[in-house]
């Protein structure tokens, strides 16, 4: 596994990321990992976003996880969640026009703030072959643009998870199309600390059905 630290463009700007890849996996399938809400700490190192793109990576996987807008070594300021979803396009291209970088697929997973901005674009950019949300801020955010989506989708959240209650989980994934599947991890919070691998166990089940070994 190497990690490479790049820049990418997002408009006029540079956005900062960690490149992932793999050894003899060419081409190889590739994720945009997308991190959590940037004025409450959020950042391409979060616990939950390295977990998953480090496990996903030992798979063979190719990862990109950035930094938003303003964030870190990002150019830009906090764009409300509507000027960040250039920056997951940007991630996108990126990837795509990488040299020397072969990819048979590229989805996305989004974290929290991250899953509300990144599943707007992966549902709609057929480049995009499905998508995982990691506890999409249902208590927080309008999630109504996923209705009608017919990519393969992953909603996971912890039981004890302030943002994701329940009842409007539950409300949302009944109103997505198949193919579809939904996942609660008991004990686990919004933080999932100490639940990492957990984390990132459900999301390379689902991705690993796309690529039996």
């Amino acid at each position: 596994m190497e990690e490479k630290k790049v820049f990418f463009n997002s408009g006029d700007m540079k956005i900062e990321g960690i490149l992932t890849l793999t050894k003899n996996h060419s081409p190889a399938p590739a994720a945009v990992v997308c991190h959590p809400h940037p004025e409450y700490g959020g950042n391409m190192h979060n616990n939950v976003v390295t977990g998953i793109t480090h496990t996903l990576s030992k798979q063979g996987f190719t990862t990109l996880r950035f930094n938003f807008r303003g964030v870190g070594y990002s150019e830009g300021s906090y764009g409300k969640g509507v000027e960040e979803t250039k920056d997951v396009k940007g991630a996108i291209d990126f990837l795509l026009g990488a040299e020397h970088l072969e990819t048979n697929g590229i989805f996305l997973v989004g974290y929290s703030f991250g899953a509300m901005v990144g599943l707007q674009v992966a549902d709609k950019d057929d480049r995009i072959r499905g998508w995982a949300g990691i506890s999409p801020p249902v208590a927080m955010y309008d999630f109504s643009f996923l209705k009608g989506s017919f990519k393969p989708k992953l909603l996971l959240f912890g039981d004890s998870d302030f943002a994701c209650p329940k009842e409007g989980m539950e409300k949302l994934f009944e109103s997505l199309e198949e193919p579809k599947s939904m996942s609660i991890i008991p004990g686990a919070d919004h933080f999932f600390w100490g639940k990492e691998r957990t984390v990132a166990e459900y999301v390379l089940n689902f991705l690993g059905t796309f690529f039996p070994k």
